[in-house]
Formats: structure tokens, C-alpha cells, sequence
């Protein structure tokens, strides 16, 4: 008996469901993504193994690199009592719109002085700033000053004590680490976090 012969037909998928789902996405992961802020001071970190996340709140983080200091707070609140108290403290008087434009900023490397042009500025424009770096001498420390006034701000706020990370260089020189470490240890504060950049362990 002979057999009957099936024509082939050509085979096509409908691929239409499948893009929308990757355009789906794809629009999700936009929307949702934050944007990298550029860092006031870049700098190139030490490696280590070390997992351990920096809070989110109750932070102050000093940038040590290139010979300079810069000076990051968390907090919107604890930022504004800061620099209300650092005015105090200096006879500078901050405008109400000058605290809240301060209050969104990132790291300062500047003077207390002249931080009124700092803020002034735009974001973009801030990053391209010849910043001079925190004041840190015997003289004029006002690096001090800013630890000081930003641990009774976040008491004040939060009723947590300010703990302190320090983001060095990786070739910076050890006295102007050791310069900050001072600092901090005038204050009765030995304890605080250095911040590494992630490499994988050693086997």
C-alpha cells in the first residue's frame, strides 16, 4: 500500500509577545535605575575583602586624597543644624534658601568662607571646582569644627551618635591620614570605618 505523502509546511513563531516583554523590561530598569552622582574628590581606593556595608544614616564621611579633605554628611536635617551651628560658630549667616541647597549637596572641600559660592553653584559645576579642601591645621581647623558641630546636630536630630568613615587614597601619604585620625581621636572618637574598594580573596 503506498504511503501518503504530508506537504512540509514552513514553521514561524510569532515574536511579538516576546518584544513587549523586553521592552517591558528594559523600561523598568530605567526607570527604576539611579544615576552614579559624581564624587566631589575622586579617589582611587585601597583593596580589601571586606563586605561590610557604610550605614545609610548617621554617617559622616571624610575623602582624603591629593593632599585635601572633603567633608560628606547624611541627613537633610542634620546637614542644615550643621551648618547653622558652623555659622554660629564663624559669624556667617546662611540664607534659608543657602540651608536647603546645602542640605541636597554631596561632599564640600572648601573653607566655611567661601562655601556660600560652593553652594551657589550647580551640581555639574560644583564637581569642575578647584575646591581647596577642608581647612585641617592647628590654626584653623575647621575640619575639627564640622565633626564637632555635625555630632551635636545628629544627636540632636536623631538622638544616634555620628559615626565616622574615612575614604583615603590608596597613594596618599600616611601623616595626612594620620592628621584626621588625630582629629578624630581629640574627640574621644576611636572608632571609625575605612572605606576599601571590593578585590576577590586570595586562594
Amino acid at each position: 500500500m503506498a504511503k501518503i505523502k504530508m506537504k512540509k509546511k514552513s514553521t514561524s513563531t510569532d515574536m511579538t509577545a516576546m518584544c513587549d516583554v523586553a521592552f517591558l523590561l528594559l523600561t523598568f530598569f530605567i526607570l527604576t535605575a539611579t544615576a552614579k552622582v559624581p564624587e566631589a574628590l575622586p579617589v582611587d581606593t585601597p583593596a580589601s575583602t571586606v563586605q561590610t556595608k557604610l550605614p545609610e544614616t548617621d554617617l559622616a564621611t571624610i575623602t582624603i586624597g591629593k593632599g585635601k579633605v572633603f567633608y560628606d554628611l547624611k541627613g537633610r536635617e542634620v546637614r542644615k543644624r550643621t551648618l547653622e551651628l558652623m555659622g554660629d560658630k564663624y559669624g556667617i549667616k546662611f540664607t534659608p534658601d543657602e540651608m536647603d541647597k546645602f542640605a541636597l549637596m554631596e561632599g564640600f572641600g572648601v573653607p566655611i568662607q567661601n562655601l556660600s559660592q560652593i553652594i551657589a553653584m550647580k551640581a555639574a559645576d560644583r564637581t569642575k571646582a578647584e575646591q581647596p579642601g577642608v581647612p585641617k591645621d592647628s590654626l584653623d581647623n575647621q575640619l575639627k569644627e564640622w565633626i564637632y558641630n555635625s555630632r551635636i546636630a545628629n544627636i540632636e536630630n536623631n538622638d544616634k551618635e555620628l559615626q565616622i568613615a574615612i575614604k583615603g587614597d590608596a597613594k596618599e601619604e600616611y601623616p595626612e591620614i594620620k592628621k584626621v585620625m588625630d582629629i578624630l581621636q581629640d574627640q574621644k572618637i576611636n572608632s571609625f570605618s575605612l572605606v576599601t574598594g571590593l578585590r576577590g580573596k586570595d586562594f
